[in-house]
Protein backbone atom coordinates (compact mmCIF):
# COMPACT_ATOMS: atom_id res chain seq x y z
CA UNK A 1 0.00 0.00 0.00
CA UNK A 2 1.20 3.52 -0.75
CA UNK A 3 2.55 5.66 2.03
CA UNK A 4 0.68 8.87 2.86
CA UNK A 5 2.53 12.08 1.98
CA UNK A 6 5.02 13.64 4.31
CA UNK A 7 6.68 17.03 4.30
CA UNK A 8 5.66 20.38 2.88
CA UNK A 9 2.55 21.24 0.92
CA UNK A 10 3.48 24.69 -0.32
CA UNK A 11 3.76 24.07 -4.05
CA UNK A 12 7.53 23.65 -4.00
CA UNK A 13 8.98 20.66 -5.89
CA UNK A 14 9.69 17.62 -3.74
CA UNK A 15 12.93 15.68 -4.33
CA UNK A 16 11.26 12.31 -3.74
CA UNK A 17 8.16 12.92 -5.90
CA UNK A 18 7.85 10.98 -9.17
CA UNK A 19 5.62 13.63 -10.77
CA UNK A 20 7.91 16.51 -9.73
CA UNK A 21 10.71 14.62 -11.49
CA UNK A 22 8.54 14.31 -14.64
CA UNK A 23 7.77 18.06 -14.51
CA UNK A 24 11.52 18.78 -14.20
CA UNK A 25 12.32 16.49 -17.14
CA UNK A 26 14.37 14.07 -15.02
CA UNK A 27 12.07 11.13 -15.76
CA UNK A 28 10.67 10.61 -19.27
CA UNK A 29 6.95 10.53 -19.97
CA UNK A 30 4.79 10.44 -23.10
CA UNK A 31 3.62 14.04 -22.87
CA UNK A 32 0.47 14.85 -24.85
CA UNK A 33 -0.05 18.45 -23.68
CA UNK A 34 1.83 21.02 -21.67
CA UNK A 35 0.84 24.49 -20.50
CA UNK A 36 2.45 27.04 -18.24
CA UNK A 37 0.83 25.36 -15.22
CA UNK A 38 0.18 21.71 -16.22
CA UNK A 39 1.64 18.64 -17.90
CA UNK A 40 -0.49 15.83 -19.37
CA UNK A 41 1.03 12.44 -20.15
CA UNK A 42 -0.06 8.87 -20.92
CA UNK A 43 -0.37 6.55 -17.93
CA UNK A 44 2.18 3.72 -18.01
CA UNK A 45 -0.47 1.25 -16.78
CA UNK A 46 -3.60 2.34 -18.70
CA UNK A 47 -7.00 1.31 -17.38
CA UNK A 48 -8.84 2.40 -20.56
CA UNK A 49 -7.91 3.04 -24.22
CA UNK A 50 -7.36 6.67 -23.22
CA UNK A 51 -5.72 7.06 -19.82
CA UNK A 52 -3.89 10.34 -19.42
CA UNK A 53 -2.67 11.93 -16.20
CA UNK A 54 -2.96 15.70 -15.95
CA UNK A 55 -0.75 17.16 -13.22
CA UNK A 56 0.01 20.66 -11.98
CA UNK A 57 3.60 21.78 -12.23
CA UNK A 58 3.39 22.82 -8.56
CA UNK A 59 3.44 20.15 -5.86
CA UNK A 60 0.45 19.59 -3.58
CA UNK A 61 -0.35 16.15 -2.16
CA UNK A 62 -3.89 15.95 -3.54
CA UNK A 63 -6.58 17.81 -5.46
CA UNK A 64 -8.20 19.38 -2.41
CA UNK A 65 -4.89 20.80 -1.16
CA UNK A 66 -4.24 22.18 -4.66
CA UNK A 67 -7.72 23.74 -4.87
CA UNK A 68 -7.36 25.35 -1.43
CA UNK A 69 -3.91 26.80 -2.12
CA UNK A 70 -4.09 27.58 -5.85
CA UNK A 71 -7.67 27.48 -7.20
CA UNK A 72 -6.64 28.91 -10.57
CA UNK A 73 -4.22 26.01 -11.12
CA UNK A 74 -6.92 23.55 -10.05
CA UNK A 75 -9.19 25.08 -12.71
CA UNK A 76 -6.36 24.76 -15.24
CA UNK A 77 -6.16 21.05 -14.39
CA UNK A 78 -9.85 20.58 -15.19
CA UNK A 79 -9.62 22.67 -18.36
CA UNK A 80 -6.66 20.63 -19.59
CA UNK A 81 -8.52 17.41 -18.79
CA UNK A 82 -11.23 18.54 -21.22
CA UNK A 83 -8.58 19.43 -23.84
CA UNK A 84 -7.02 15.97 -23.52
CA UNK A 85 -10.44 14.38 -24.06
CA UNK A 86 -11.12 16.61 -27.08
CA UNK A 87 -7.75 15.81 -28.65
CA UNK A 88 -8.42 12.08 -28.21
CA UNK A 89 -11.88 12.64 -29.77
CA UNK A 90 -13.71 11.25 -26.75
CA UNK A 91 -17.47 11.78 -26.76
CA UNK A 92 -17.66 10.62 -23.14
CA UNK A 93 -14.93 10.42 -20.55
CA UNK A 94 -14.29 10.32 -16.84
CA UNK A 95 -12.03 12.59 -14.78
CA UNK A 96 -10.94 10.94 -11.52
CA UNK A 97 -9.08 12.38 -8.54
CA UNK A 98 -7.98 9.73 -6.02
CA UNK A 99 -7.35 11.19 -2.56
CA UNK A 100 -5.52 9.07 -0.02
CA UNK A 101 -4.10 5.58 -0.20
CA UNK A 102 -7.46 4.03 0.71
CA UNK A 103 -8.88 5.52 -2.50
CA UNK A 104 -6.01 4.18 -4.60
CA UNK A 105 -3.73 7.24 -4.67
CA UNK A 106 -0.16 6.00 -5.07
CA UNK A 107 1.65 9.22 -6.07
CA UNK A 108 1.00 12.03 -3.61
CA UNK A 109 1.16 14.87 -6.11
CA UNK A 110 -2.27 16.17 -7.16
CA UNK A 111 -3.35 14.69 -10.48
CA UNK A 112 -6.39 13.92 -12.58
CA UNK A 113 -6.91 10.69 -14.49
CA UNK A 114 -8.68 11.24 -17.83
CA UNK A 115 -10.23 7.91 -18.84
CA UNK A 116 -12.23 7.11 -21.95
CA UNK A 117 -12.52 5.13 -25.13
CA UNK A 118 -14.69 2.38 -23.62
CA UNK A 119 -17.87 2.14 -21.59
CA UNK A 120 -17.51 3.74 -18.16
CA UNK A 121 -20.05 2.01 -15.93
CA UNK A 122 -20.82 3.23 -12.43
CA UNK A 123 -19.78 2.11 -9.96
CA UNK A 124 -16.34 1.45 -11.44
CA UNK A 125 -14.83 -1.97 -11.41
Amino acid sequence: MAQEPQGRADGAPQDDCLFCKIVAGHIPATVVRETETTVAFRDINPQAPTHVLVIPKVHYPDASALAAAEPTVAADLLRESAEVAAEDKLESYRVVFNTGSGAGQTVFHAHAHVLGGRGMQWPPG
